[in-house]
């Protein structure tokens, strides 16, 4: 999909006005997608920044922190281009802050283009078939790829497994997991098996080959797999934490007996 909107162009042009502080860019794309690897990349971008701007009032260093900090910039802009998947959203699809799914585009034959409910049924025949397309491309897929593949789906799995049995009725929480199963995932690799396996090594534009390309998206995936994990178990650690305390206030002060409510 086209990622040809206003949005992504404002974006884009607030970037190259305040080039130099690109490193901070990096930053806030790991702190708004709580990526945390991400996040330390740019605390240690800016970090760097900041120290070579401490020393360059002295004659003897200022040369060099000068190609330090346009040095930083150089790898923070290409980061931001590398990371683009993460702050500029393909037509269509919306950020992911919205509280309602939109309605996607599918390709047909693709099991999440069965409709556009939600149903955990759907999620699941989804992750299915992204299992069932990295099993199917086992030899041409890099083992670490497809290690990483194989563990994405087992998180999400269980995630999946834990909304059929208590879902959680938090539309944000419900998006995320669905756009990472029916859309991120499948996209990725729908568009890797695409590619002729004698170009799978061959250095693209961006300077990476498709087979690094892929490995890295993978670990943006399982990053986020992970974090959809944590949240919902957190949020179901709080649950039962809650009814303890209900129950500790409510029949905690009684040693014999028991009451029904009855008074």
């Amino acid at each position: 999909m086209s990622r040809l909107t206003l949005g992504n162009i404002f974006k884009v042009s607030v970037a190259l006005f305040f080039f130099p502080f690109v490193p901070l860019l990096v930053l806030m794309i790991g702190v708004r997608r709580k990526n945390g690897k991400v996040i330390l990349e740019g605390a240690v971008y800016v970090a760097l920044v900041l120290a070579a701007a401490a020393v360059a009032g002295y004659s003897a260093l200022a040369v060099l922190s000068f190609f330090v900090m346009l040095g930083v910039v150089a790898v923070s802009a290409m980061r931001s281009y590398m990371l683009r998947d993460l702050w500029l959203h393909p037509r269509g699809r919306g950020p992911q802050v919205m509280t309602q799914p939109p309605t996607h585009v599918r390709q047909a034959g693709d099991p999440a283009s069965t409709g556009a409910s939600n149903t955990t049924e759907d999620l699941s025949s989804a992750l299915a078939w992204s299992a069932s397309l990295a099993r199917q491309n086992k030899n041409r897929l890099p083992a670490v790829a497809y290690v990483s593949i194989l563990e994405t789906c087992q998180t999400l799995d269980a995630v999946i497994d834990a909304e059929t049995r208590q879902p959680l009725g938090d539309p944000q929480f419900e998006y995320e997991l669905s756009a990472t199963v029916r859309e991120y995932l499948p996209s990725v690799l729908r568009s890797y098996v695409a590619i002729p396996p004698k170009m799978l090594e061959t250095k693209q534009a961006s300077g990476r080959t498709p087979n690094e390309e892929l490995v890295e998206q993978l670990q943006l995936l399982a990053g986020q797999a992970e974090t959809l994990h944590a949240s919902r178990h957190r949020r179901t650690s709080a649950e039962l934490t809650n009814t303890g305390i209900f129950l500790r206030e409510r029949f905690g002060h009684r040693q014999g007996g028991f009451d029904f409510g009855i008074r």
